[in-house]
């Protein structure tokens, strides 16, 4: 049986008459009493005892009226359901990352998130980078993305990928020829960097500080493509993730060399607070960004 005949014969026995039951069904009492009469042949059964003002549910009619009460009911509050879960899926969300590389994937998946998601207003907040985590606990943004996994009680971690950071080179540079590069190559070499401060570098952080080495020069240059140039000259080195250079046409010629003799490997984890856990568009975008960038 079809929903609007429920909802027909819920109305009519509400309202005790056909005229007002009319109005409320936006039918005419002609159109009413012909559905009515085509529900009973269907069903083969009288649903009302008719009289002029005050028609009454046969046995059938009330069994029928149960379960038109049981079966609308329940719609109503799934339908309410579903408006909260909708109205859940909408807000904003700030996002930040300690390692400037990432961003050469955020825009790009940001943009498609608009597309699929034009509800979640997502905002890149680059002032927190290098102390995202900070800027999290203070409520400055909603979602970091960071290389070391932290310590807090008030925040969830989610592992995305794991990535290794190459020394890339100009051919005549005298380390092209090596295997790997250790730490103390570095003494005599350009390094240039996307910005400071140095801690915040992984080939800094994670490889040359154990080591306690420092370049001879540092250069923060924020433009990947103009520290690309450099080193196309030979007038440096960079490290970055190949990942990250997927939107640049490179030269053949240049010379990606691992660091140590197991690369210097690094996880990345989307960081967030656990009282927003249960925000639908919270996790909405989460598990986009785990399909994203998860390897």
């Amino acid at each position: 049986m079809e929903i609007k005949y429920l909802k027909l014969i819920q109305t009519i026995a509400d309202e005790g008459n056909i005229s007002n039951s009319a109005d409320r069904l936006f039918l005419t009492q002609s159109a009413l009493s012909h559905q009515l009469k085509e529900i009973e042949e269907r069903l083969g059964f009288k649903i009302f005892i008719r009289s002029r003002n005050n028609w009454k549910l046969t046995g059938e009619g009330i069994e029928l009226y149960k379960l038109s009460q049981t079966v609308l009911n329940e719609i109503e509050e799934r339908l309410l359901k579903i408006k909260d879960i909708r109205e859940g899926s909408r807000g904003t969300i700030r996002i930040s990352t300690e390692c400037y590389s990432f961003y050469h994937g955020l825009p790009k998946f940001i943009q498609k998130m608009g597309l699929l998601y034009p509800q979640i207003n997502i905002h890149m907040i680059v002032e927190a980078t290098h102390h995202p985590v900070s800027k999290l606990l203070s409520n400055e943004i909603d979602i970091a993305l960071v290389t070391t996994k932290p310590e807090n009680s008030r925040l969830k971690t989610i592992e995305l990928f794991e990535d290794e950071v190459y020394a890339i080179m100009h051919p005549e540079n005298l380390l092209a020829d090596k295997k790997y590069l250790e730490a103390q190559d570095f003494t005599h070499q350009h390094l240039i960097i996307h910005s400071f401060p140095l801690e915040t570098v992984s080939v800094y952080n994670l490889f040359l500080r154990p080591h306690k080495v420092e370049s001879e020069k540092v250069t923060a240059i924020p433009l990947t493509e103009v520290a690309l140039e450099l080193v196309q000259t030979n007038m440096g080195i960079t490290c970055l993730p190949r990942w990250t250079l997927k939107s640049f046409k490179l030269p053949h010629h240049l010379a990606f060399k691992p660091l140590g003799p197991n690369g210097l490997k690094r996880k990345h984890y989307l960081v967030y607070r656990s009282e927003d856990a249960s925000k639908k568009y919270f996790l909405d975008f989460i598990d986009n960004v785990r399909d994203e960038f998860s390897i």
